[in-house]
Parts: structure tokens; C-alpha cells; sequence
């Protein structure tokens, strides 16, 4: 941990300020110093007491060096560099785990999303609200990612039981009660956004600014996104198992009813118009309890990482 301003707090304070803002970064040397100098003159009109808390999950450019510039120049500003890539969220629960701020703002390192948005969220929180989500608007992102957004804020949206047209924005602010509740949680993956959203007694959703990326290309690939959904199918709800269970019991009931349908063909003496219905079925059942399989080994899998209790993530380094 490198410390060397008195006006800097380290961590386990209980000392409160008025907003901390957390960035994740990887690899975004090319428009980190940007960023820091928008968002820091962005903080200062807000005239309220900030910290901003870059998250260097496993970058291999120049991120961390330019970090560390960045922490010298402004004595607002930490640090986390964890020693590898665990992930946007998990660097995310990082900061939060360090953040001192009464209200908590996350936003992308990319500068997709305008730092210049942050005080727009805050005017929301002040009307009342424990949890404000900027919707992204005219979105400039690939029509496949565009997509498959779309279908996680659905799901989301049905899992958590708050329905919200985006819930990969990462542009939000959380009041204080709703970051202790969801540092409180022991999962080892976790959908930030979905979990604040279940504690949270009100939530609001603002249109947001989106821009192209400035540099590079996005972090999540179609794996990434699909294993992110599948975070939160199994993080948040029973509700895929609890279908799975329901499908089945359907298929019972259908297969008993071509049973009978078949034993009346026989009866009638043309059994064999069935017979590929019936392969059909034998496949279709199949392929279910191969999915039911894994989906029941992926909570398995879960639970045995919980049992283990190994740590979250490493930080390398601490500057604050």
C-alpha cells in the first residue's frame, strides 16, 4: 500500500464522504487520462466532498502506469490493481469494498458513457431514490451485443422481479444502505446491478448519453456475455431450475399422451405413422435432461465454490 498525503484515508475507514465514483479499467491507457481529467472536473462542479477509485483488473498496456501518474497528480484519486482479470463486477465489488462515498456511482473506463452524465444521477438521488440507472440511448455498439443486452435485461428483468430496459448500463448511483447490503452478500459471482436492484426500495432509470468507443474494441465477447447471463440465472433465482422441473413434468404428461396415442394407432393397425413423432420426443427429452444436468451442476459447482471460501480476487497493489 503506498500512502504518502495525510489528507488521504486508507482503507477501513469509518470516515463517510458525501460520493465516491469506482471505474473499472482494462487496458484503456489510450483514454485514461481523459477520462480522469473530465471526471475529475465533472466532481468539482458538483461541489460535494468525492473520491474516484480506478479498479486496474489485470491490464497489460500502460494502464497502471498511467494510474499511478494520475494518483500522484490528484489527492482524490485510488488505486486497486488486482493481480489479474477477475472480471468487470468483481473489480466493481472491489471498489465498493473501499468506497467511504454515502452515495456510490460506477462508470465504464471507456468513455462510452460521459463522466459529464454523473450529475444528472445524483439530481434523481436526491428526489428520494435508493438506486438511479442511466438507459443507454441510440446505442453505438454492434447490433449482436446490442442484442444479446437485450435479452440479459429481460431476463434480469424477470429473475429480480424490477423491470428496467437496461440492465448492462453501468452508469448508476447507489445510496450508502444499498452498497452495505450487497457487500454483505458471499457469492463468488455476482450481477451487481440485479443484487442492488432486489434491496433497493425505489429505483429509477434516466436516459444516458452513449458514444462510440474511442479506442479498442469491447471486453465482453459473445462467451463473456453468455456466461454473464448465466451468472445471473443461477446467482439470483431458482426460477431456471424451478422451469426446468416444470418442463419436465410437461413432457411426462406428453409423453403418457402419445403412449396412448400410439396404443390406439396399434390398435387400428397403423402404429407405424408415429414412429417419428416418437424419435422426435426420445430426442427432444433428451436434449432437456442434458440441459437440466448442467444446470444442476452449475449450482453444484456454486455451492462447492462457496464451501471453499477462497478470496474474490488478490490485489497487487493499493494506492490511497
Amino acid at each position: 500500500m503506498a500512502v504518502h498525503e495525510s489528507a488521504r484515508v486508507g482503507e477501513g475507514s469509518c470516515e463517510r464522504i458525501d460520493l465516491s465514483v469506482i471505474v473499472p479499467i482494462l487496458n484503456e491507457a489510450p483514454t485514461l487520462e481523459e477520462l480522469a481529467d473530465r471526471l475529475v472536473c465533472t466532481l468539482h462542479r458538483v461541489g460535494k466532498s468525492y473520491e474516484v477509485i480506478f479498479v486496474d483488473d489485470g491490464s497489460t498496456d500502460d494502464s497502471a502506469k498511467l494510474l499511478k501518474g494520475l494518483y500522484e497528480l490528484h489527492l482524490t484519486i485510488k488505486v486497486i490493481r488486482l493481480n489479474r482479470n477477475y472480471g468487470q463486477h468483481m473489480a466493481i465489488f472491489a471498489g465498493l469494498e473501499r468506497a467511504r462515498g454515502e452515495v456510490v456511482v460506477t462508470l465504464d473506463g471507456d468513455l462510452q458513457n460521459p463522466p459529464e452524465e454523473i450529475p444528472r444521477l445524483l439530481e434523481k438521488i436526491q428526489e428520494g431514490y435508493d438506486v438511479v440507472c442511466g438507459q443507454r440511448i441510440s446505442r453505438q455498439d454492434p447490433l449482436q451485443r446490442r442484442l444479446l443486452s437485450s435479452l440479459a435485461s429481460m431476463l434480469a428483468s424477470r429473475l429480480v422481479g424490477v423491470t428496467m430496459d437496461d440492465y448492462g448500463s453501468m452508469l448508476r448511483a447507489y445510496r450508502r444502505p444499498v452498497v452495505d447490503q450487497v457487500l454483505r452478500c458471499q457469492d463468488r459471482s455476482m450481477y451487481i446491478p440485479a443484487l442492488a436492484n432486489a434491496f433497493a426500495g425505489s429505483i429509477a432509470e434516466i436516459p444516458v448519453d452513449h458514444r462510440r468507443r474511442a479506442s479498442g474494441g469491447s471486453r465482453y465477447n459473445l462467451v463473456g456475455l453468455l456466461r454473464l447471463m448465466a451468472d445471473l440465472a443461477t446467482g439470483v433465482s431458482l426460477l431456471p431450475i424451478r422451469l426446468i422441473s416444470l418442463t419436465g413434468a410437461l413432457l411426462a404428461l406428453l409423453g403418457v399422451g402419445f403412449g396412448l396415442y400410439i396404443g390406439l394407432q396399434s390398435v387400428q393397425g397403423s402404429p407405424q405413422t408415429m414412429l417419428s413423432v416418437l424419435m422426435a420426443l426420445i430426442l427432444l427429452v433428451a436434449g432437456l435432461q442434458l440441459l437440466a444436468l448442467g444446470l444442476i451442476g452449475e449450482y453444484v459447482g456454486r455451492t462447492c465454490m462457496e464451501v471453499r471460501q477462497r478470496p474474490r480476487y488478490v490485489i497487487q497493489e493499493l494506492w490511497e
